[in-house]
């Protein structure tokens, strides 16, 4: 079986910087006289463990209703501009042109494209006519390990493919003006704006992408999702997430390790989602014992917050900076709800 390499990884970002304090302000004038006990329920704010976001939008356009139509047009133009940007970098960094791309992988859960938007960005920068698309909605924050997965099975499957991975979440354009629920405040203090580009090739020369998995927890599909609104997509939160993760994540490792004769004593670091510091803190429980890795995920959470797909890629892209290890571990969970992983050799 051919192995499959990660030969670029790129990164892109809005251009409008919110940081934590801007952002807690901005929810106190959203949720005033609407939501019981603003002042103490703000401090979340404070406990996050994020500094600053990048969003699509100055903070002032999210004070002020706009309608599900509006939004998902600010989610095209800025989604398909960053996949540009992005995508440019990685073609470069690989040292490839547009028309050597054979397929194309696209994640997203926090816009809606048709046409898609790997044939809006084809249009843009010269994608093959014949090239193949794989769109991936509603895996949330798992979406950037699935999506690897994905993109690394079509890689695999014929030699010499090289594989464009898309993952895109504009995750700020769900905070609505009405609504004043604790799961939407909850959103406000967490998500920001992102890209990530990846170029996949069997037989290619970069970091290897080994066995990769998922599953998913019956009973739990109340846990994350989005709800369909008149205004935009809602978010959905259970007070359950952390607690989901602390007690069924590791299990659900072992056994996927166990699968592919390996063990956490094999693993070098743990590269995971950090959806917020509840979320790290179960990780931490999890992942026993727990390899170093954790840091990344805290830095990028801090200064980029939750990002939803993308994030994962943002923590792999700080490991593959650090040369001391061998064998990494991409996790994330999601909707469903569900657990992704990927293992990464170099």
């Amino acid at each position: 079986m051919a192995g499959v390499a990660l030969r670029a990884l790129t990164l892109a970002n809005p251009p409008h910087v919110l940081t934590q304090a801007a952002a807690k302000a901005g929810a106190r004038r959203l949720f005033a006289d609407r939501l019981d006990e603003l002042d103490r329920r703000l401090q979340l704010f404070d406990h996050c463990g994020i500094e600053r976001r990048r969003i699509a939008l100055p903070v002032e356009a999210y004070l002020q209703p706009m309608v599900f139509g509006r939004r998902n047009a600010i989610f095209l133009d800025t989604a398909l501009d960053l996949l540009e940007l992005a995508t440019a970098r990685a073609l470069e960094a690989a040292a490839l042109e547009p028309g050597t791309i054979d397929a194309v992988v696209t994640v997203c859960s926090t816009g809606i494209a048709t046409p898609l938007l790997e044939a809006r960005l084809a249009e843009r920068i010269g994608l093959r006519d014949d090239v193949v698309r794989t769109p991936l909605f509603g895996l949330g924050c798992a979406g950037g390990v699935l999506g690897l997965a994905r993109t690394a099975d079509l890689a695999r499957a014929r030699p010499g493919t090289r594989v464009l991975l898309l993952v895109v979440e504009l995750c700020s354009l769900a905070l609505r003006w009405s609504d004043a629920s604790l799961a939407n405040l909850v959103a406000c203090a967490l998500f920001g704006d992102s890209v990530a580009v990846a170029v996949l090739e069997a037989g290619g020369v970069g970091p290897r992408i080994g066995p990769t998995g998922e599953i998913r927890f019956p009973g739990t599909l109340d846990v994350m999702g989005w709800r369909i609104e008149d205004d935009g997509l809602g978010v959905l939160f259970a007070p359950s997430v952390s607690e989901v993760a602390r007690d069924r994540l590791g299990p659900a490792l072992a056994a996927f390790l166990s699968r592919h004769r390996l063990g956490t004593a094999d693993v070098d670091r743990w590269l995971c989602h950090p959806g917020g510091a509840k979320i790290l803190a179960a990780l931490e429980g999890a992942l026993q014992p727990p390899a170093a890795g954790l840091d990344y995920a805290r830095a990028v959470l801090a200064e980029f917050g939750n990002m939803s797909a993308p994030t994962v890629l943002y923590v792999l892209d700080r490991a593959l900076a650090e040369p001391r290890w061998r064998r990494a571990v991409l996790t994330a969970l999601g909707p469903g709800f569900a657990a992704g992983f990927a293992v990464i050799e170099r």
